[in-house]
């Protein structure tokens, strides 16, 4: 072969050679490059700024809605999601104390899309009007706590716009979620619940004054999933404490208003975590006033709160918290429409002058610190333990005037009112004599002194006492206390089992030991006071028969003396499973009460029977809930949610008078509780709705109470006396059922980028639905013999009566004008109808009708159905109208925030009644009739009132 050839041969194979590795190259290139891309994730990023200081901001939440998928900015204000489904989706951007953002998004497989930088705008509004927030919680119905904490304390950090509403705009007219008492929603700190073993309530006055430092919150609304505790059927509210999470930075505000109180400073510092790992917050406040809004309500509190966090590594942190509020507040008292009538809404009879200077003689005093320590756990980075445990000690006092042997004090007494003799009757003849010649002389002349003298003359009550040459005092103040010591520990596991799956698990435990006592706070004057019953016969005047005819002087215990002592725990486990189309969770609880009155005194009533510890009282329940969100697109969404269990009755209402003796209530049982709600949900970015039909039913609740009654019918076995009437008596209710039943909704929509208009509403029916069972103490029926003197009364025949107390229909229209420069106007309208007077039971039961002196269950012979159905018909107030006006601004100088805050409420100055009771002094047919039929009635309905025009305007500065 030509050598050429062979050479132009060797060339080709050459070039094809060379060919084939670029067509291997380009191959391999193309195939890298596609395993590459096939490994790219898909997700999004992004920075989150301030808006004014441009700051990075870390510890946002960035959540991709209707997933589970959540994450936190890191130390640069970064975020990153790496896998996220793919389409169209909604980013929520979230941080306390500012504006939320809703960003609709598209993922894109394969890519991560850089939403480069996000501002979030400080939400002035929202930050300052929970900070400001003043509710009707610091001036309870009566001193049990209940009051509408349940809208005020709840709803404190939710951005729903019906619960805006009701805590913003209703809770003022004592507005209650579903209708439900605060004790059926849980309060933690930490995790560790806060609902006092007394009464199942939380005592907010606790923490009170320390906005600032409570304001991490986490809310969960009825029975839906929370990740720290089974929960109620009126929801959670979890106060995070941990130092690490507060956004650095310091904040000074005054503030000035006219309702609980006039004036407030408060000052608070954070670190947020620092680099060497530690972080700190520390905060304190102060509010004030001479008067408050009502006469003669003056106001003292002092708060004080420092939390201190060591990061160990990035397993482990410890975080200790201290909170200390001390509290001291005059209250106010409910009045009749006659007192009413006579001297305002504004009157209050509990205060005098006492040489030039308002005295109030009901005072509430509360100091109960709380140390907690708390250790956080990153077992993996899917798994986390938290646990706690805390003490908390200190004391309630409520104060009141003692007296014996002389005329009740207080100026509404209804012998010091015209009623008095306006609605006389001669029990002989039967006979109305109100309107005699005599009756209406005296009517007058009692008028007249009543608008002279019409509060309590503290100088009579020191002169009664200096005139009794051996010094014994017969008026005294004192206060009712209670001096508490609780320790709590918990644990709180969340574990992210799958991408789908998530387990939420816990444990509470607390030991209270509670002392509850008379304490002698002032003798008025004189030099002891004699600790004895002036109503008891013998030995039944002897509170202590250990110690008796004490001569009890300033700071020593009289009256009663006793411990409850409480120990108490639940555990719960709840799993959570995420889906595309479906979110579901299933949960259940356990919970072990176990409660004992412990007896320091003997008393003459209940010799037997008071001294010493009492038998047990131990209840075992359990809960189970779940339920599902049916996600239709990623705007619109369906929720349903569902509960059974059982609870315990509180500790106050398992002994119908632990005051004086050992009685545990017959055939105490646990509630029953159950709950069903569902919802229709919208999130858009400009549109929020929530539409929710709600049932609950609570069966076999009890209910304790102390009044005097008139009527009541009983024998005290003196054959030389007719059948007694008349008695102070410690009423038990037992048996009770409730039911809610209603709808409730919300609608948020932004017409422009600085408009927005809302609305809200409820319509719903709270009734008692069974005829409970009323049983009365009467101390003076107790023997040796029989040392629970129960009067059994039967059925109380109240089913398809109204619960009391609060609006069962409200609806509030608003509009808000925010403007980009940093202020911002409000306007909502409010309108508040159905709330119903407190009945009294007794009233209710066939004793209503019986002829006392016949008995035997002879009726009274003038009782007519149309007559008593006219005399128990249940009162219904007048509808609520309410106009409430919010606006402010800030400023950005020198890197600082200056701005204030201040708000009208009830701009119209429109007068309402927030409720009431039945005073249940006439407690028979005959009785009730003669007092209602004079035109002038003596023992009529006592009503609180709501506040007229009230404003709050608070000052601040943050750096």
């Amino acid at each position: 072969m030509h050598p050429l050839r062979n050479i132009c041969l060797s060339k080709n194979k050459l070039t094809l050679i060379l060919f084939m590795k670029k067509i291997i190259f380009s191959a391999l290139l193309i195939l890298q490059t596609l395993a590459s891309f096939a490994q790219q994730p898909t997700g999004i990023s992004g920075k989150v700024i301030d808006s004014k200081s441009q700051k990075v901001l870390q510890n946002v939440i960035a959540s991709i809605q209707n997933t589970n998928l959540t994450e936190v900015t890191d130390l640069e204000g970064k975020f990153v999601f790496k896998a996220i489904p793919v389409g169209n989706q909604l980013l929520k951007i979230k941080s306390d104390g500012y504006k939320d953002q809703l960003l609709p998004i598209e993922i894109v497989q394969n890519q991560i899309l850089d939403l480069g930088v996000i501002v979030l705008e400080e939400d002035i509004q929202q930050n300052e009007q929970q900070i400001s927030l003043i509710t009707i919680t610091e001036n309870d119905l009566g001193d049990d706590n209940s009051g509408s904490e349940s809208t005020s304390g709840l709803l404190q950090a939710t951005r729903d716009v019906f619960q805006q509403a009701a805590a913003f705009n209703w809770g003022q007219a004592r507005f209650r979620i579903r209708g439900l008492d605060n004790e059926y929603g849980t309060t933690m700190i930490n995790g560790i619940t806060m609902n006092k073993i007394y009464d199942g309530r939380p005592q907010w006055g606790n923490w009170g004054g320390l906005n600032d430092a409570t304001r991490n919150q986490e809310f969960t609304m009825g029975s839906a999933p929370s990740d720290y505790t089974f929960g109620g059927i009126l929801g959670t509210q979890e106060i995070n404490t941990r130092a690490s999470v507060y956004r650095p930075g310091s904040r000074v505000s005054f503030s000035g208003t006219n309702t609980n109180y006039s004036w407030r400073m408060m000052g608070t510092t954070a670190s947020g975590m620092r680099k060497d790992g530690w972080a700190y917050i520390i905060s304190a406040g102060r509010r004030w006033a001479e008067e408050a809004y009502f006469e003669g309500t003056n106001y003292a509190a002092n708060s004080f709160f420092a939390s201190v966090e060591k990061k160990i590594n990035d397993r482990h942190s410890l975080n200790f918290t201290s909170i200390y509020a001390q509290n001291s507040r005059g209250k106010n008292s409910p009045n009749t429409n006659e007192v009413t009538n006579l001297v305002g809404e504004k009157y209050n009879s509990y205060w005098g002058y006492q040489n030039g200077e308002k005295r109030n003689s009901r005072v509430k005093n509360l100091e109960e610190p709380i140390l907690m320590l708390s250790h956080y756990w990153k077992i993996t980075d899917k798994t986390n333990l938290n646990t706690n445990i805390a003490y908390q000690f200190g004391q309630i006092g409520n104060s009141r005037i003692d007296f014996q042997g002389f005329n009740n004090p207080d100026p509404t007494y209804y012998k010091n009112l015209p009623s008095y003799l306006q609605s006389r009757y001669n029990q002989d003849t039967n006979a109305f004599e109100g309107n005699t010649t005599e009756n209406i002389r005296g009517a007058d002349s009692l008028r007249t002194s009543f608008l002279n003298d019409r509060q309590i003359n503290w100088n009579k009550l020191y002169d009664t006492n200096r005139i009794n040459s051996d010094g014994r005092s017969y008026y005294v103040l004192y206060e009712d206390r209670t001096d508490d010591k609780q320790i709590s520990a918990n644990t709180i596991l969340s574990s992210q089992l799958s991408d789908n799956i998530s387990l939420n698990a816990g444990a509470n435990f607390r030991k209270l030991k509670s002392e509850n006592f008379q304490n002698v706070l002032d003798l008025l004057g004189g030099k002891y006071f004699l600790d004895v019953d002036t109503f008891g016969k013998l030995s039944q005047q002897q509170s202590d028969l250990n110690n008796p005819d004490r001569k009890v002087v300033v700071g020593d215990r009289y009256g009663y003396n006793y411990n409850m002592l409480a120990t108490t725990f639940d555990a719960f486990s709840q799993l959570k499973f995420s889906y595309n189309i479906i979110d579901f969770y299933f949960a259940q609880s356990y919970m072990r009460s176990e409660y004992q009155r412990e007896g320091l005194y003997k008393n003459g009533y209940y010799s037997s029977n008071s001294f010493g510890k009492s038998e047990k009282v131990e209840f075992d329940n359990f809960g189970f809930k779940g339920g599902l969100t049916l996600k239709i697109t990623g705007v619109h969404l369906l929720n349903f949610n569902g509960l059974f269990e059982t609870k315990a009755p509180s500790m106050r209402n398992a002994f119908p008078n632990a005051r004086i003796n050992n009685n545990i209530i017959n055939n105490l049982r646990s509630e029953t509780i159950s709950s069903a709600d569902a919802s229709y949900i919208i999130r858009a970015p400009k549109l929020k709705v929530r539409l929710t039909g709600y049932f609950s039913k609570i069966k076999d609740a009890t209910e304790t109470s102390f009044f005097f009654a008139d009527g009541v019918g009983f024998d005290d076995g003196d054959p030389s006396t007719a059948l007694e009437t008349s008695a102070f008596v410690a009423e038990s209710v037992t048996g009770i059922d409730k039911k809610n039943i209603g709808a409730e909704f919300g609608i948020e929509y932004n017409l422009t980028s600085t408009v927005k208009v809302s609305a809200a509403g409820t319509y719903g029916e709270s009734v008692y639905d069974s005829n409970p069972n009323v049983t009365f103490n009467i101390d003076s029926q107790a023997s040796a013999s029989s040392p629970y003197p129960k009067l059994d009364y039967g059925q109380s025949n109240i089913k398809g009566y109204k619960l009391p107390g609060a609006p069962q229909q409200a609806a509030s229209v608003g509009i808000e004008y925010r403007d980009p420069k940093f202020w911002f106007i409000s306007a909502n309208a409010n309108y508040l109808s159905n709330t119903y007077i407190d009945i009294a039971p007794i009233t209710r039961t066939k004793n209503f009708f019986v002829d006392p002196i016949f008995g035997n269950g002879v009726p009274f012979a003038e009782a007519t159905p149309e007559r008593a159905k006219e005399l128990l018909t249940q009162e219904k107030f007048a509808p609520i109208r309410l106009l409430n006006l919010v606006g402010g601004k800030s400023w950005r100088i020198s890197g600082k925030t200056f701005g204030f805050f201040a708000s009208i409420n009830n701009l119209l100055d429109y007068s309402y009644k927030t409720g009431g009771f039945e005073q249940a002094r006439d407690a028979n047919f005959r009785q009730l009739n003669q007092d209602v039929s004079s035109g002038n009635p003596s023992f009529t309905p006592k009503y609180f009132y709501g506040n007229g025009r009230t404003y709050f305007v608070n000052l601040y500065i943050n750096f």
